[in-house]
């Protein structure tokens, strides 16, 4: 198992697209660890709190642009005048429920939105690796229940799921067409993550602690449904390490970033935060598949990457920070022990 070579990101220019969001603000603070100078592209934060605030991501910023993907000649100046060395794409229509209310939105984003990042790509030299990240919803899944592997047919029958399966259908396209003009890309498909910072709408452990804040009972749409949770710190450090190996050209098109111990059902989800009212939703619910599962094997082959935490004490990180956030701690600073940690030699070791 390794970690992110500080050597290769100290000094280098990064652009993140989709900064602002809730995996987004840890991306940043992470790279400004290790040194890297972070220019960052998004819409703003939506109102109310936000990983970006609370983490005061802005401070370590070289360039903060506020700008929508889907508008390419806002776009384009942007990204090339950061002149940028690696470029993280995590800008999206990031959610299933919204994909749902609002779809043409959703495929404006993410599918048109990731075609004008890489038009603004195309012939900018000096990009040693572009990551792209997608979901683990991007496979046709029909419910099998066998986790999924990168040669797995893409599908999707929501529009969010298959609005990012058309998005990696359009990297692909690029690839082939247009290599001679693209920095080596690759897409980092992975899902369900946790963390301290989200405060996502239908995502399970914002709802939760909305529930708890409001003293309210936790409304669930699937309780026995299964997701791969896994620590939003795990995932990053395979972007990261992805985009080192895409520099060096060993990477392949695309990799799986799935959780140490397997999916989980979201009712035990609940039992590992601990003490928790909730009920199922009543009356119809948002269609959605019961069991998704990621094969993380070709990460471990080619990068060596493993998750460092499994799922318990990733639920426990997680609840940790909303502890700090709400006992008015300096959230910065305690994001960036728990980053410093997780990149330790120690926390790899262990």
């Amino acid at each position: 198992m390794i970690h992110p070579d500080r050597t290769f990101w100290k000094g280098r220019r990064v652009l993140v697209t989709g900064h602002a969001g809730f995996k987004g603000s840890w991306l940043c603070r992470m790279l400004a660890g290790l040194g890297a100078e972070v220019t960052g592209i998004a819409l703003d934060p939506p109102p109310g709190p936000s990983a970006f605030v609370a983490m005061r991501v802005a401070e370590v910023l070289a360039a903060d642009h506020r700008t929508d993907i889907r508008d390419a000649a806002a776009l384009a100046p942007l990204v090339r005048g950061a002149r940028p060395e690696v470029v993280l794409h995590l800008a999206a229509q990031a959610l299933v429920g919204r994909g749902h209310r609002e779809p043409e939105l959703t495929f404006a984003t993410n599918v048109n939105g990731t075609i004008h990042v890489l038009e603004a790509l195309r012939g900018l030299p000096g990009v040693a690796a572009a990551v792209i990240v997608t979901s683990d919803k991007v496979y046709r899944n029909d419910g099998a229940g066998r986790a999924f592997v990168e040669s797995d047919p893409l599908g999707g029958d929501d529009p969010y799921s298959a609005s990012k399966a058309a998005a990696e259908i359009a990297v692909a396209s690029w690839r082939a067409s247009f290599a001679r003009e693209l920095p080596p890309l690759a897409t980092a498909r992975a899902g369900n993550v946790i963390g301290g910072g989200d405060f996502a709408e239908g995502r399970i452990l914002p709802e939760l602690l909305r529930a708890q804040l409001a003293r309210e009972a936790l409304v669930v749409r699937r309780p026995d449904a299964t997701r791969p949770f896994q620590h939003v710190l795990d995932v990053l450090r395979g972007y990261l390490l992805l985009a080192e190996a895409l520099a060096r050209g060993t990477a392949p098109p695309a990799l799986n970033f799935g959780p140490r111990d397997g999916e989980i059902r979201v009712r035990d989800l609940l039992a590992l935060w601990g003490e928790v009212a909730w009920r199922p939703a009543r009356g119809p619910v948002m269609e959605e598949a019961r069991r998704l599962a990621l094969d993380s094997s070709l990460a471990a082959r080619v990068l060596a990457w493993q998750p460092t935490l499994d799922t318990p004490r990733a639920i426990a990180a997680a609840a940790a920070w909303y502890a700090a956030w709400r006992d008015g701690a300096d959230m910065a600073r305690a994001t960036d022990a728990e980053i410093a940690a997780a990149l330790s030699e120690e926390a790899i070791a262990a």
